[in-house]
């Protein structure tokens, strides 16, 4: 079997063996530095996840199993346990990570069970997990090698702990689903033992001072549509989520901060709620909000929502959706605050010299996340420790936020995280959630608290998508070609508000420009002759946030939408127009070609259904779409089908992938219909799904996902695929209408032909 032949010294490993319970770990350490491990042996990595049912007050384990301190755990009965440290929030990153250790380490796949780990241990062990953080598609792309690297240590381990045992050269073996068999000089009939029956003897060897990955042509478990490990806890009500979360002695809390961006909490009248049923307790929460404490969280709320609260709405409650619209209207034009993403050649010479130009302008609004599980966290504070157990997308951000809301040392704290009812972003970045929380504990040593915002408090206190505006300008040479492209994007920057220190050093957010990259992983998927991408950026009070996807949401429509109006304006078919300017980019044509093909490009559609195309390169992955619609006389839209093809490099999980697609599709053509936040008196005017709505299962089309790993390189999946179906889906509106939709939602728009 040929190998990629990685070394790995002695120091990048530590083999822990656990000896008060009945399993053993076989723990990989990465980060070349020493490691602090407790004093004590108790597994508090096993209180996260499902786990923390069966884990005591005190926050120590039940379990008889020895405490865990890295990547597999394998029991005597040959259950193999992989520790997984980003977040599962029906992405499916839990399964496929777990495939990648899996298949590095030859075990059987169905005894294979996971757990998380804390951030608490991460921290204590020189973060031998690396990264908790899940988004950016970044939970196997940016994991991948050192996770397999865990596998492949652990199998060499094992088999090198057997060949002790029998007394013959390593050489000799050979393993297969947890089964390692000698076979010497290569004779049938070996002896054989399992990974459980050697894993004690294993858990003290010395690591390899060198490990193979296996080539990709040799895998056997990467690349094939396993069930997910989840599923079936999910299905049949086990799966607990952090709404559902109960502890002894729990109370439980409501809050409402203030509606209006900016303001504070000026007063509340406790004394109109203290004696309602269950009520607890009236506290304030930071300087912007107040909680009620109740028994339960129903009693919390109705107490909540008869307090007499006053606020300070502070100089943001004149702000509105139209004044926002100004500002950014004047970024369109304006030369003030404006930053280069992407510039090649002359474009205002090339523009100036065109036989033909085309302008157009298109407005992207705020967006909220709106999972189906509002924000919530549990804690409990003490004076010496603070535990929070939580939905989070980053358990060390999350850990951050609690010790720093405690006023405690980080070594005190520690987060269990729980399966998530939904991220998108939302849950990355931002924990105030868990401050809230923890403050709210403050106020009550001793008892746990679980927070569980109502969905109007989820919906005014969001960190929204931003909005922007960009005008496109476009000019054709003489022959017909596209000489020229002056992009203008106005609006919000994301980082200037989140993460000001990843800004470049002009001041410009470089996420502002995703899909407009002349390389990289967010790259232009044309080659235009004279090009200029700039942002002028204005930034509203109103908090932005990482959106599944991001800035490629928008962006594609941006670009997608003006490719197909230049190839109309130059009388051409957009399949052709695009494939002119994509000569450079064989991967994004690939993707191009495929769904076009499948979708029988150039052949007429049933009557009155209609097509359109989009194609983009995001997240280091490829992917395109063809969307086929129908309009009815009277405006009504029907997306029949929208055929999707991504090259993410490799697929791990090829029918995780096709889930992701259509997944991402129901969230991205929700946005494009009804997503849409507008700002009133400075506060968010949507309030539920009643007036922000989701698309419904009679509305979702049709997807047909060609999943077409080229291989060379892991690009993500969950983000890069929600951008493709909007524009594919507006340009087949106007083959069908004539109309350009360069505003949206769509819930507001005539979509009448005329």
């Amino acid at each position: 079997m040929k190998r990629d032949n990685i070394k790995v010294s002695r120091r990048e490993f530590l083999i822990t063996a656990g000896t008060l319970g009945t399993g053993f770990s076989l723990g990989l350490y990465l980060p070349l530095t020493g490691c602090s491990l407790p004093s004590d042996n108790s597994s508090s990595a096993r209180l996260s996840g499902q786990n923390f049912l069966t884990q005591n007050f005190s926050g120590q384990s039940n379990a008889t199993s020895p405490e865990v301190n890295a990547w597999v755990v394998i029991e005597p009965d040959d259950t193999v346990i992989i520790r997984i440290a980003r977040s599962e929030m029906g992405q499916g990153t839990l399964t496929g990570l777990a495939q990648l250790v899996a298949e590095e380490l030859e075990c059987d796949w169905s005894k294979v069970t996971t757990e998380y780990p804390t951030p608490g241990e991460n921290l204590a062990r020189d973060k031998v997990w690396r990264s908790f953080s899940t988004g950016g598609s970044q939970g196997i792309r940016g994991s991948h090698d050192y996770v397999r690297k865990g596998g492949a240590v652990a199998r060499h381990m094992l088999m090198q702990a057997a060949a002790e045992k029998w007394g013959v050269p390593m050489a000799e073996c050979s393993v297969a689903n947890s089964v390692i068999t000698h076979l010497p000089g290569g004779r049938t009939g070996g002896r054989t033992t399992t990974y459980g029956q050697v894993a004690a003897l294993a858990a003290e060897m010395f690591p390899p001072e060198h490990i193979e990955l296996k080539n990709p042509k040799d895998w056997k478990l990467i690349g094939k549509s396993v069930k997910r490990l989840d599923t079936d806890d999910k299905l049949n009500g086990k799966q607990v989520f952090g709404a559902d979360l109960q502890l002894p002695g729990m109370l439980n809390a409501a809050i409402k901060a203030c509606p209006v961006f900016g303001g504070k909490l000026k007063s509340f009248d406790d004394v109109k709620v203290s004696k309602m049923p269950g009520v607890r307790k009236v506290v304030a929460v930071e300087d912007n909000a107040v909680a009620v404490v109740a028994d339960t969280w129903w009693q919390a709320k109705t107490a909540l929502d008869a307090l007499p609260i006053t606020w300070d709405e502070g100089p943001n409650a004149s702000m509105s959706s139209a004044s926002i619209d100004q500002m950014l209207d004047e970024g369109l034009t304006s030369s003030d605050n404006v930053f280069v993403g992407n510039q090649k050649g002359d474009v205002n010479k090339a523009l100036k010299a065109a036989v033909k130009t085309l302008e157009a302008t298109y407005r992207y609004p705020y967006q909220n996340h709106a999972t189906m599980e509002p924000m919530n966290a549990t804690a409990r504070w003490t004076k010496d420790k603070c535990e929070v157990w939580c939905p989070t997308q980053n358990a060390e951000a999350a850990l951050k936020a609690t010790a720093e809301a405690a006023g405690l040392s980080v070594k005190q704290c520690d987060v269990y995280k729980i399966h998530l009812g939904g991220g998108f972003g939302r849950r990355g970045a931002f924990h105030d959630f868990v401050t809230q929380a923890v403050a709210i504990a403050k106020q009550l040593p001793d008892t746990p608290i679980k927070l569980l915002w109502s969905r109007e408090e989820d919906m005014a206190h969001g960190h929204y998508h931003p909005i922007t505006k960009c005008k496109l300008v476009g000019g054709f040479d003489d022959k017909g070609n596209l000489s020229g492209l002056h992009v203008r994007i106005s609006g919000q920057s994301i980082l200037a508000s989140v993460n000001p220190q990843w800004m470049a050093k002009n001041g410009a957010d470089m996420f502002t420009f995703q899909g407009f990259h002349a390389e990289g992983d967010h790259a232009i998927s044309y080659s235009v002759p004279n090009l200029r991408v700039d942002h002028a950026m204005r930034n509203p009070p109103v908090p932005p946030g990482f959106w599944r996807g991001v800035n490629i949401n928008q962006n594609a429509i941006y670009m997608e939408c003006f490719i197909d109006e230049l190839a109309y304006a130059a009388a051409k078919d957009p399949l052709e127009f695009r494939r002119q300017l994509m000569r450079n980019h064989p991967k994004s044509l690939a993707v191009l070609n495929a769904v076009a093909d499948k979708a029988d490009w150039g052949k007429a559609a049933k009557k009155g259904v209609h097509r359109g195309l989009s194609v983009i390169n995001t997240f280091g992955s490829y992917v395109a779409a063809c969307a086929e619609v129908s309009v009815d006389s009277k405006g009504k839209l029907k997306i029949h089908r929208i055929v999707a093809a991504t090259d993410p490099g490799y697929a791990v999980n090829p029918q995780q992938i096709e889930a992701q697609v259509e997944g991402s599709f129901v969230f991205g053509l929700s946005a494009l219909l009804y997503g849409e936040c507008t700002i009133k008196e400075g506060a968010v005017e949507q309030s539920n799904f009643h007036n922000y709505p989701s698309m419904l299962m009679e509305e979702m089309p049709r997807v047909d996902v060609i999943v077409m790993p080229s291989g060379g390189f892991w690009g993500g999946i969950g983000e890069p695929t929600i951008a493709v179906a909007a524009p594919a889906v507006l340009n087949a509106i106007f083959a069908a209408t004539g109309k350009r939709i360069r505003q949206f939602p769509l819930k507001d728009i005539d979509l009448r032909a005329g």
